[in-house]
């Protein structure tokens, strides 16, 4: 099979990449650099330096792809509030330049949305953007008869993530301090909670979606939209002391949600996506 991963040397995208490749399909990656790492592209893959924007230049690149995996988006909601242009012009224009280049292919896509959509869409520009995207994924599938799913992330960790610059997580921000002998630093009291999900499991979810997408005849995941978390969360204090060391407390940032938790069975149910991974693994 041929699959196109937009945002493929991005953090969530190498790992999805790396699990395609694993079965011999063929894979292309779109991408403008611009978060994604040079290093991070794979033997097997193709990638093209090409903005999500400019899909009038897709064709020069992309024959016959059976499946869309649309990753690419500038992420986090702090680095939003001082670009908000940049950040709707590549997770909403991006996505509908996108989303109408597939629905000239008839070509099935799967979105990659947001957790935070669960703490107020006017929050903060990066999560009305990636709300936004999901949007457009209902309307093609409702107007177009465009096949289309989305898999909301709850707060990734794992290989591959960016621990320098403003785009981190906390995971990648803690990890990082640990290993230089850093002191750790929480913002706020420490007590918001996070539900975080290892990319293994991110991409199991993804896969498990996209391939079922492209059973037209007997979709469950047409439609529809998933939450992929772990159903487990933690207090950014208990994840400090996981790592263990000095800590020290920064202010609080706004935009930021008190508390993400992943309660919706559907992904279980429906895509019998089982989430293994626990943080305090990965940590230790």
């Amino acid at each position: 099979m041929k699959f196109l991963v937009t945002g493929g040397v991005g953090f969530i995208g190498t790992n999805l990449i790396k699990e395609l490749l694993k079965d011999e399909n063929e894979v292309v990656s779109i991408d403008n650099y611009s978060t994604g790492l040079k290093e991070n592209e794979l033997d097997g893959c193709k990638y093209y330096n090409v903005n999500v924007c400019d899909y009038k230049s897709f064709d020069q690149y992309i024959k016959d792809v059976d499946l869309v995996f649309h990753l690419a988006a500038l992420p986090r909601i702090q680095p939003s509030f001082k670009n908000p242009l940049t950040t709707f012009k590549t997770n909403v224009e991006g996505t509908i330049n996108l989303l109408d280049w597939c629905r000239e292919k008839n070509t099935p896509l799967v979105y990659a949305g947001s957790s935070s959509t669960h703490g107020g869409v006017y929050k903060n520009p990066y999560t009305f953007t990636k709300w936004q995207g999901e949007e457009l994924c209902n309307l093609y599938s409702k107007v177009y008869s465009l096949q289309t799913s989305i898999c909301r992330f709850y707060n990734v960790y794992g290989p591959h993530q960016l621990t320098e610059g403003e785009y981190c997580t906390v995971i990648g921000i803690f990890e990082r301090q640990k290993n230089n002998g850093e002191v750790l630093t929480i913002t706020g009291d420490g007590q918001q909670r996070r539900d975080f999900t290892h990319v293994d499991d991110i991409v199991d979810g993804l896969i498990k979606c996209g391939l079922d997408l492209i059973n037209e005849n007997n979709s469950v995941a047409n439609g529809e939209t998933f939450e992929l978390g772990r159903g487990i969360n933690y207090s950014i204090n208990e994840v400090a002391n996981m790592f263990g060391g000095e800590k020290t407390y920064i202010d609080q940032k706004k935009g930021e949600v008190r508390d993400t938790l992943c309660i919706d069975s559907k992904a279980k149910e429906l895509l019998n996506w089982n989430p293994k991974r626990n943080l305090e693994d990965y940590i230790n």
